[in-house]
């Protein structure tokens, strides 16, 4: 049986981060084994301490989550990172130019690391990151342990970005939201490993290509294999219960648009940005395909066009979550 964490104001050499009533609410859930949906800069995740069997179990559970898809393990800080994961020096490098932030590594776990066998999902890596979230570092640091945290959402629908969308899709299979208001970067985190001298991209997200190059002096590369190695890898994801039509250039009859730039639509229809802000359109993302989704129900509408997204910068992790949730969705097989 894994013990509770003890809760703590602050651990030795971490920031001054206050708790308040919220984060107080949230830390006895935690210790109880209870799930806590936070607000994280990418999206609001299903916390749950990373530590306790039961407790991750839960999380699995309460999205409807397949066993053979990896959890990301959140920490404070790299020093906090070191206890779990097996650091390469460039998987550091990367770590200290972007953390805290929107970047995941996939790292070997140490041994006797204590994190639940269930968040690797049979894996001898665990995936992990510090997010730049106020209240997740509050949560985090008072516990004095690592959080799983998955998207607070059903699995392979919409992720959530506000704490209403966590409501309309989990219900009260968390024991507290915790409303942050909306999430800043609206995507998930960039998921990387790293090999040697090489850095092999898994999941694009908030963190663009670019900015992780110029860090580590060298092209990424994508995996070699299909199997999956973190969270996102399934080919549906991200779904709304409308089908999505990508890449259209205006909507047919029958079909709610999401549009980008200078491509708009009169009637039903939502513009990601309008100015091209790519910033922008990660942001309102997930919040406008919800929209859309329920327009689509409420009206009796045969589906979501979206408009062609470039792909530099933050798009590549925008066209990715575009194309998962426009995949079929019979099988639910990893791609």
């Amino acid at each position: 049986m894994r013990t509770r964490p003890k809760p703590q104001n602050r651990r030795s050499g971490a920031e001054d981060l206050p708790l308040d009533a919220d984060i107080e609410r949230a830390l006895a859930q935690i210790c109880a084994g209870e799930l806590v949906a936070m607000p994280t800069e990418t999206v609001y995740g299903l916390a749950g301490d990373a530590t306790n069997d039961q407790a991750v179990a839960k999380i699995f559970a309460a999205k409807g989550r397949p066993s053979f898809n990896p959890l990301i393990v959140h920490v404070l800080d790299l020093e906090m990172a070191r206890r779990y994961g097996e650091f390469t020096p460039l998987a550091e490098k990367l770590a200290r130019a972007f953390w805290p932030g929107p970047l995941t590594l996939v790292l070997p776990r140490t041994k006797e690391c204590g994190l639940s066998l269930l968040v690797s999902a049979g894996l001898d890596t665990i995936a992990i990151r510090a997010p730049d979230s106020n209240v997740a570092r509050r949560l985090i640091n008072a516990c004095g342990r690592p959080l799983a945290a998955p998207s607070a959402n059903r699995s392979g629908a919409i992720s959530p970005t506000t704490a209403e969308h966590v409501r309309e899709s989990l219900g009260d299979r968390a024991a507290l939201i915790i409303d942050g208001g909306a999430c800043p970067v609206g995507v998930e985190s960039t998921i990387v490993k790293t090999d040697g001298d090489r850095v092999i991209l898994l999941r694009p997200g908030g963190v663009a290509r670019g900015a992780i190059e110029a860090i580590a002096r060298t092209p990424l590369q994508t995996a070699a294999d299909e199997k999956i190695e973190a969270p996102g890898m399934l080919s549906s994801h991200y779904a709304p219960g409308a089908p999505l039509r990508i890449n259209a250039d205006a909507p047919r009859a029958n079909e709610a648009f999401l549009g980008f730039g200078n491509i708009a639509a009169a009637g039903t229809s939502l513009n990601l940005s309008p100015s091209g802000d790519l910033v922008e359109a990660a942001a309102n993302l997930f919040g406008y395909l919800r929209r859309l989704d329920a327009l689509c129900a409420a009206r009796n509408l045969g589906g979501i066009a979206a408009a062609p997204v470039p792909r530099e910068g933050l798009g590549e992790a925008i066209n990715d979550r575009l194309a998962r949730a426009a995949a079929p969705r019979t099988g639910s097989k990893a791609p």
